[in-house]
């Protein structure tokens, strides 16, 4: 379930990416699926918008350099929550974690455990996650809580995995960042499905936008405390040397916690 997140794009003006994308909000026929199954169903587009060279900027460029300064060393076991087709495990592997894989899609987690990195990749429920209490020191939510169907079950099931003074480290769409339509009522949660056409890609996002309060009651009801909450941003020099990262620089895409245990 690790997502970049769900594009608000439109036709004509560039979607929360930067991208000059075709589409927008689109009546998908997964709407009536569970999260899990309808990212089942888009695996295939995933692994292509994720694995092409130079395309996902957002990604490379800014989501996950502001976000690695937030974990801790490699310690005896990193959860990949959400892991997708595998694109965290495998910086984190190379960072010298030993990481296992859970993701609710069978294929991505399939193509998870085929590109390497993982000790283990394990096709299960984040509200449900087949790990034994304690066995986690850390746990990385990259991009897949506002993909889940219930994510307060999930962080439960995090507090539950961590050992004592564990950490979990997540990256969520920011709240704002979503269709101007969504943004009133704000605290109302909004299924959607945004279609995105770039650089010969085609893409759509299944999520559901939520209000901030939805994480952080479920964070102080599992008994984490938020060490860290942050907004990252491009500063000038990344935006010259990608110019793709601009809209990023004015408005917030990503919102980054570590909540310790």
């Amino acid at each position: 379930m690790m997502r970049t997140g769900a594009p608000r794009s439109r036709p004509g003006p560039p979607d929360r990416f930067g991208n000059a994308a075709a589409g927008g909000s689109v009546e998908s026929r997964f709407m009536a699926e569970q999260l899990a199954q309808a990212w089942e169903h888009r695996a295939a587009e995933w692994i292509a918008w994720t694995r092409t060279a130079g395309h996902d900027v957002y990604f490379s460029e800014l989501n996950w350099p502001s976000f690695t300064p937030l974990l801790p060393p490699p310690g005896r076991l990193t959860l990949d929550l959400g892991c997708g087709e595998g694109r965290v495990g495998r910086l984190l592997a190379s960072a010298g974690h030993r990481v296992m894989g859970v993701d609710s899609s069978p294929t991505l987690a399939r193509r998870a455990h085929e590109a390497g990195g993982y000790e283990r990749v394990l096709h299960g429920s984040g509200t449900a996650l087949p790990v034994r209490t304690g066995s986690a020191d850390l746990i990385v939510a990259f991009m897949s809580l506002h993909d889940m169907d219930d994510p307060a079950a999930a962080i439960s099931e995090c507090a539950r995995v961590l050992t004592p003074g564990g950490l979990l480290c997540a990256a969520i769409v920011h709240p704002l960042n979503r269709p101007a339509e969504h943004l009133t009522p704000y605290f109302a949660q909004h299924r959607l499905a945004e279609h995105v056409e770039t650089n010969g890609l085609t893409m759509t996002f299944e999520a559901i936008d939520r209000p901030l309060d939805t994480y952080t009651r479920a964070l102080e009801a599992a008994g984490f405390v938020i060490e860290s909450l942050r907004e990252p941003r491009p500063d000038e020099a990344a935006v010259r040397s990608e110019p793709r990262l601009a809209p990023a620089a004015q408005h917030p895409f990503f919102l980054h916690l570590r909540c310790r245990r």
